[in-house]
């Protein structure tokens, strides 16, 4: 398989997960007792989720065409890894309801945001593996552990698990060059 039809492939996956994202941001119900900007603000944890997941497949995006901007040859083991990644990112929309249904909920938050943050590690751990130079340097091991820390933090506090993660995704948005970003790409 050429690099241009792997990726053009990717390309499709990001932009379908991406556009799943805000399709589970649901409009409020109509109601007499509730106004319309009420429930627009009861929404908020799809707004955040919408936000944080959005920027992450975004970066996960650009890092993608960075790293095979570096890659000559498409090889089997390199479309099953990628494949791999493709699966990460595209269960990414389920996570991301999940924890926005449950933030709003009595109970449940921390295991939700638990998981939230948890797909992001599962999808970050997929990413090294695209990366033959990543999986050799300790430091791309950073998004990952900061991930499954995120994921560990949401039994204690939800909200300071999902910041965690809103701060990783604007960590990664900042303009920096993929390699300068302590030696290797880490969505």
């Amino acid at each position: 398989m050429s690099k241009a039809r792997l990726e053009a492939f990717s390309d499709g996956v990001f932009a379908i997960a991406i556009t799943l994202l805000v399709l589970e941001i649901k409009v409020p119900s109509v109601s007499a007792e509730r106004p319309l900007g009420h429930g627009l603000l009861e929404l908020w944890p799809s707004y955040a989720g919408f936000a944080v997941s959005f920027i992450t497949i975004g970066i996960i995006w650009v890092n993608h065409h960075a790293v095979f901007a570096t890659i000559e040859n498409v090889d089997r083991a390199l479309l099953f890894k990628n494949l791999l990644l493709l699966l990460t990112v595209s269960f990414i929309p389920f996570p991301t309801a999940v924890m926005a249904e449950y933030l709003r909920a009595s109970s449940g938050q921390d295991i939700a945001v638990a998981f939230y943050a948890g797909s992001f590690f599962v999808m970050g751990v997929a990413f090294r593996q695209i990366w033959p130079h990543a999986a050799r340097n300790w430091a791309s091991r950073l998004g990952p552990a900061l991930y499954l820390s995120a994921a560990a933090v949401a039994f204690v506090n939800a909200y300071v698990s999902l910041g965690l993660c809103a701060a990783l995704a604007i960590y990664y948005a900042l303009p920096r060059s993929i390699e300068s970003r302590l030696g290797s790409p880490a969505p």
